[in-house]
Order: structure tokens, then C-alpha cells, then sequence
């Protein structure tokens, strides 16, 4: 998959997960998508914590998983 396919959204943080897992709210969708951290986020060891504005980016195929790239 090239990096052209990817689609970035923005959503808020819902829930924390175990495993630096969480569940995020996008804007304009009604179900909640499970995201993990990026690894430059745990590289740098960016907290990310309930209520965190966030980007994900999720491939085409599967729109329920994600990957949090950046926090707002």
C-alpha cells in the first residue's frame, strides 16, 4: 500500500485501552474506530489520554482500525 492511499482524519480519544490502544470519535461518523500509537508517538513517549484531539490515519481496505499519528 503506498503512502498516497492513506486517509487522515481527526477524532477525539473516547476511551484508553490497554497495549497503548484506544478508541476514537471521529468527526462526522457515528462508531467509535480502535487505534494504536504510531512509533514515533512511543519513540518520544507521548502520553495520549482521554479527551486528546487526535489525527489517524487508516487505510482504504479496513475503515474500523487505525493508526494515531499526531496530537492536536
Amino acid at each position: 500500500m503506498a503512502k498516497e492511499d492513506i486517509i487522515e482524519l481527526t477524532g477525539v480519544v473516547e476511551e484508553v485501552l490497554p497495549g497503548s490502544m484506544y478508541k476514537v470519535k471521529i468527526e462526522n461518523m457515528p462508531n467509535l474506530m480502535l487505534c494504536y500509537t504510531s512509533g514515533k508517538l512511543k519513540q518520544h513517549k507521548i502520553r495520549i489520554i482521554l479527551g486528546d484531539r487526535v489525527k489517524v490515519e487508516v487505510s482504504p481496505y479496513d475503515l474500523t482500525k487505525g493508526r494515531v499519528s499526531y496530537r492536536l
